[in-house]
């Protein structure tokens, strides 16, 4: 049975965010859609879009969330700030009555977690509980969509992640568990790890990727010194650079070999491999 009160939905012009608005138009759900650009959102029966100017935006996040008891906040676009604007939503939805915050967590969020990226997920995470609302916090693992991208102009996927491994998750078994989760009850107070089937290394996957497509695929890993003066080129902040590349350090470390049964468990399938999606793109 649907809810009986609107779901508000963050993100749902972007990739993770607009899957489970689909997903839950397409189960009967009403829902009320966050958006900074109305244009830009997806037209979905039962969807009321409300407009805002961010996260940051406490007035208007305030007033777009009254008579909403379920808040799904998907993380705000990376930023030195990101935190700041997810914690001023957070005291607005708390404002507004909300009484219920999903937020889309990272696997291991820890305030020491290698992938630097990571450290807002954990303080994000301190404020929701701190909010003294209920709180679920699916948290995911690298999306799998970005692993064949990972591969060069010359083949190569590069950086130092030596032989560690990944259970990289596809952002659409992301967006089913999370649209479960808002959907179903006994969720409050839980953490779910969202991961693919099974870790991978990235040799692993360079072997995979060039067994499916037939290209020449390998993978190079770098040195530290290496993954910054090859991504110089980017122009992008040393913050931004540091995140890239601490990613590769989290899988080098250890600390995203995990595999979770939770997407299957929440959706009742199992979520997609590396092959699987691979074989979609060729």
């Amino acid at each position: 049975m649907p809810p009986l009160h609107p779901i508000a939905v963050t993100g749902s012009t972007g990739q993770v965010g607009g899957r489970v608005a689909d997903r839950l138009a397409a189960a009967g759900v009403t829902q009320r859609l966050l958006v900074r650009d109305p244009a830009r959102a997806p037209r979905l029966p039962g969807a009321d879009v409300r407009a805002i100017g961010g996260y940051g935006d406490v007035d208007g996040v305030r007033a777009a969330l009254e008579g909403v008891e379920t808040l799904l906040l998907i993380p705000a676009a990376e930023a030195p700030d990101r935190v700041a604007q997810h914690v001023a939503a957070i005291d607005a939805a708390v404002a507004a009555g909300v009484a219920r915050i999903v937020y889309l967590s990272f696997l291991g969020a820890r305030a020491d977690a290698t992938f630097t990226l990571a450290r807002d997920h954990a303080a994000t995470e301190a404020h929701v509980r701190a909010a003294g609302v209920a709180f679920t916090f699916p948290r995911m693992n690298l999306y799998l969509d970005f692993v064949p991208s990972m591969v060069g102009a010359d083949g190569a996927i590069r950086g130092p992640a030596g032989d560690g491994r990944v259970s990289a998750i596809l952002r659409d078994d992301v967006a089913a568990a999370v649209a479960a989760i808002l959907t179903s009850g006994g969720h409050d107070g839980r953490t779910y790890d969202l991961t693919g089937p099974a870790a991978f290394s990235l040799a692993e996957a360079a072997q995979t990727i060039a067994r499916v497509t037939g290209r020449a695929v390998r993978f190079e890993d770098e040195t530290v010194e290496e993954a910054w003066a090859s991504r110089a080129s980017y122009g992008a902040p040393d913050w931004e650079v540091e995140g890239w590349i601490s990613s590769y350090l989290a899988i080098a470390s250890g600390e995203l070999d995990v595999s979770s049964d939770a997407v299957e468990r929440l959706t009742g399938r199992a979520p997609t491999s590396l092959e699987r999606y691979v074989a979609t793109l060729a």
